[in-house]
């Protein structure tokens, strides 16, 4: 038996192979050290090799499908060693082989998928000619049967940047590559597969595809004259058959993505935003969780896709709008919200249908989900503006019932089956008369019995005679020695007993043949019959697949409807003029974490094209530029938008530098990856491109810093000219709108009140006046000492600054010029005079008065007259905004 075992493992040395033993897998070796130490199952010893204890773990043949879970999670690989031999035949060790290989992008199997996301298998081939490299990717979903080519090129330092945005955009699960690839300066994406490099030939590649799809040509795919595309093709599809010990029959279409298809996200704007996944690494709140409440695991694995692959085709998100704007105009999303809940993961059932992993259960929810497809084209029906030729049309004509292939699961399947195969129930009664009269023959059996004994009764005179069974014996008849002489001549005497005889007669003995292999052989025939059936349904394969494409949009667009009408969302104009117009935004995740949140209008056109945001720490700078990032994809993904209004032009990338974090596993600081982030906008930013610029050139010194940022804000403006957000506590960048008629200065308000700060979250023209970095800090726990430590020092830097811009209050009116010896005298004593106020408020460069200036007699003035009599704790913020320009207003005519 170990040598039928290490003959196996020989072909899979990389893989933790699980050898079937009976009613277990069992691992040996290092496998079972290794699979131990994960699964937490316990470790044994059961004779020696080559001196040696072998190492044994195993686990439960019936419960299998967690352990592979956890696995492949961790991203092993495992191989599934099966007994195909008949026990009863064989005269050595049983027949095993490989019947299934599992690794982390070859999932099927419910228990082992994410249910809302796709888990793609990728295939990266790299021709390398002269100074070109060219770069072809093939992957498949294998649970959905999508496969899609790519191919671009380059020189090496464009072609390796290209392929890291593709990866993170894809976010494959396992990427196979050429054995003889050097991938050691190369990032890693998921779990990555060596294989021989001569998989990858192009012309094999090519040849792979068209026998796949059963085509002659290729054109009809539009995927004609690739080149590396073809080599990852050809070893992708090698790759997934080979694990799953067959072929793929659903894989039955191929498309070509292009780099201009979809609008751009890095990997750091996909975090940033935190489209699918917070910052930290969890699933919520996340814009996906806002939207998803599709009542499928198929509409939510699309409205995902839709999010991460936003078109920049604006014709494909207005025909979503429509759709969206026909269902709420009829009130539809109830109706279908109820409907899509009784519908299966229909996609990948098809999937497991097309491989022969389809479990009975898979089965009979196929069949009760067609079943709605009715009340769902019903309800889409509705809908349909006369004369029009919607999205909404699309999907009612797409999700037409499969009468045939429901006939036959109506037929077939029992109203409950079995789980399993192996447990017999599967079939409902009427559809086989061979497997009802077996099952009559197992289920039956005691009543015939009955029967049996009473007509022999009656035709042998014993009134006592007994019709049993026992199990070394089987059935017979019993008979009294004082009987024995009314025995026929038909009985065979089967077992002699002190006080009794049994026999056996023909029909009893055609009987207990029928019986005792009955459930056996009901089994068998239920097998059969099932791999009857599975084989069937694959004519039906494409057209279910168009089933589950069209019900996944249609529980997109409902659960896009419903949101949009419960959170007062508007639909987006989407225009071929250069604008971004919001007009009361919200952000779409923010805003439902808190109970009020603050509206702000984004103005952005072709003469005005970068905004330079000043104002408070925490007072809602970075909210409003993720806000106006997320209006703007929600746009393309077709949805509606948390504003009031929005019209936005054509977006073709949208990039994010916002927050600090280093990457010290490659060697990166803080400000290394701030630049790159940087570098990477830089190079990459169009005239079509959103960019969002937070706090740029924090992590260097002051001045190095205010020279990046200044330097990168002009870069922005003058070369890239894309519409941008720029985000900065350097006052001294609010002077670029002097030199530079397309930014503009805006900030984000808020209001000073003795020591306490009020953040009023209102974007306002105009730069901000400080950035109230004490008063934060004060309510972040800074201890007291320290804040008045810091007011004490931020006075004398203020006062000292020769040369340098100090943060200026630019609502002010300019103050008079002092003598510079009275202001280094005023600095000294400053400085030097340890028992100052240390409650007085920090005084500023523009307001630095001589200590020795008599201060006259000043009438009340109206400003302070109204400042008495507000009350600070009993204003909302929009009064508080009001009293802030009734002060200012009272201000300017006093100066």
């Amino acid at each position: 038996m170990m040598q039928q075992y290490l003959r196996i493992k020989a072909d899979y040395p990389s893989m933790l192979v699980f050898y079937r033993m009976g009613d277990f897998y069992e691992l040996f070796f290092e496998d079972a050290e290794k699979a131990a130490r994960i699964l937490g199952i316990t470790l044994t010893a059961r004779g020696t090799a080559g001196g040696h204890p072998i190492k044994m773990a195993g686990v439960p043949f019936h419960s299998l499908d967690p352990y592979l879970a956890k696995l492949v999670k961790l991203g092993e690989s495992c191989a599934i060693c099966e007994q195909i031999g008949d026990p009863a035949l064989a005269k050595g060790p049983v027949e095993r082989k490989v019947v299934r290989v599992v690794t982390p992008g070859t999932l099927t199997d419910a228990d082992l998928l994410p249910e809302k996301a796709e888990r793609p298998l990728l295939a990266l081939c790299t021709v390398v000619q002269r100074k070109t490299v060219t770069t072809g990717l093939a992957w498949l979903s294998l649970a959905s049967g999508k496969l899609k080519l790519m191919e671009f090129a380059g020189d090496a330092r464009l072609a390796a940047v290209r392929l890291v945005q593709e990866l993170e955009r894809i976010a494959p699960a396992e990427v196979l590559r050429a054995d003889s690839l050097d991938m050691a300066d190369e990032p890693s994406f998921g779990h990555t597969q060596r294989v021989p490099e001569w998989h990858f030939d192009v012309v094999a590649g090519h040849k792979s595809l068209l026998d796949q799809l059963g085509v002659a040509t290729l054109s009809g795919f539009g995927v004609d004259g690739l080149g590396a595309a073809f080599g990852a093709a050809g070893a992708l599809l090698r790759y997934a058959q080979s694990t799953q010990g067959k072929g793929l029959q659903h894989v039955k279409n191929v498309a070509l993505e292009s780099e201009s298809e979809f609008i751009g996200l890095d990997a750091a704007t996909r975090r940033n935003l935190e489209l699918t996944e917070t910052i930290r690494g969890h699933e919520s709140p996340t814009l996906f969780s806002l939207l998803d409440g599709c009542r499928t695991a198929m509409g939510s694995r699309l409205l995902r896709h839709w999010i991460h692959h936003a078109r920049r085709d604006q014709s494909v998100a207005r025909a979503r709008h429509e759709a969206i704007a026909a269902l709420i105009q009829r009130e539809a999303t109830g109706d279908l919200s109820a409907t899509l809940a009784r519908v299966p993961d229909i996609e990948r059932i098809t999937t497991r249908i097309a491989l022969l992993s389809a479990r009975p259960r898979d089965l009979s929810c196929l069949r009760d989900g067609l079943t709605q497809l009715p009340a769902l084209r019903e309800g889409l029906a509705r809908c349909f503006i006369p004369g029009d030729s919607t999205l909404l049309r699309e999907l009612h004509e797409a999700i037409a019932e499969p009468q045939e292939c429901v006939a036959l699961l109506v037929r077939a399947i029992a109203e409950e089956p079995a789980a399993m195969v192996r447990d017999g129930g599967v079939f409902a009664r009427g559809f086989d008369a061979e497997l009802d009269e077996l099952r009559a023959l197992s289920e039956n059996a005691g009543q015939f019995l009955v029967e049996l004994e009473a007509r022999e009764r009656a035709r042998t005179g014993i009134a006592n005679l007994r019709v049993e069974y026992n199990r070394v014996h089987g059935f017979y008849i019993e008979v009294t020695n004082g009987q024995a002489d009314k025995v026929p001549d038909d009985y065979r005497r089967r077992q002699t007993l002190k006080n009794c005889e049994r026999y056996i007669t023909p029909e009893l003995k055609a009987f207990e043949d029928k019986a005792l292999s009955a459930q056996d052989r009901a089994l068998a025939r239920e097998k059969l019959l099932y791999d009857l059936l599975l084989a069937e349904l694959a004519p039906h394969i494409v057209c279910l697949q168009r089933i589950a494409s069209g019900i996944a949009q249609a529980d997109a667009l409902v659960a896009l409807a419903a949101h949009a009408l419960r959170n007062n969302w508007c639909a987006p104009q989407l225009v071929d003029a250069p604008c971004l117009s919001i007009v009361e935004g919200r952000h779409p995740v923010v805003e439902n974490q808190i109970e009020r949140f603050i509206a702000n209008d984004c103005r952005l056109s072709d003469e005005r094209r970068l905004l330079l945001i000043t104002g408070p720490n925490m007072g809602g700078k970075s909210t409003f530029m993720r806000q106006v990032a997320l209006i703007t994809l929600l746009a393309y993904v077709g949805s509606y938008v948390p504003a009031a209004s929005a019209s936005i032009g054509p977006i073709d990338r949208i990039f994010t530098r916002i927050g600090a974090s280093d990457d010290l596993a490659n060697g990166r600081s803080t400000f290394m990856v701030e630049m790159t982030e940087s570098a990477a906008i830089l190079n990459g930013a169009t005239a079509q491109s959103l960019v969002l610029m937070d706090e740029v050139g924090r992590g260097t010194s002051t001045f190095d810093g205010l020279a990046l940022a200044w330097a990168i804000a002009r870069h922005l403006i003058d070369t890239s000219r894309s519409f941008t957000l720029f985000a900065t506590h350097y006052f001294e960048l609010t002077q670029l709108p002097e030199t530079h008629a397309s930014a503009v200065n805006v900030h984000l308000s808020a209001v000073e009140h003795k020591d306490n700060i009020v953040f009023l979250h209102a974007v306002q023209e105009g730069p901000a006046s400080q950035s109230y970095g004490l008063q934060v800090a004060q309510l972040a726990g800074v201890p007291p000492g320290v804040i008045r430590a810091a007011r004490r020092h931020l006075a004398r830097l203020e006062s000292q600054a020769l040369g340098a811009t100090p943060q200026l209050d630019l609502f002010a009116a300019p103050a008079p010029a002092e003598p510079e010896t009275d202001a280094r005298a005023e600095s000294s004593a400053a400085g030097d005079d340890g028992a100052a106020d240390e409650t007085a408020p920090a005084p500023t460069a523009a307001t630095v008065v001589p200590a020795t200036a008599p201060v006259p007699a000043a009438a009340p003035s109206p400003a302070l007259q109204l400042l008495d009599g507000i009350d600070p704790d009993a204003l909302t913020p929009r009064e508080a905004l009001e009293r802030l320009y009734e002060l200012k207003r009272l201000a300017a005519s006093a100066a």
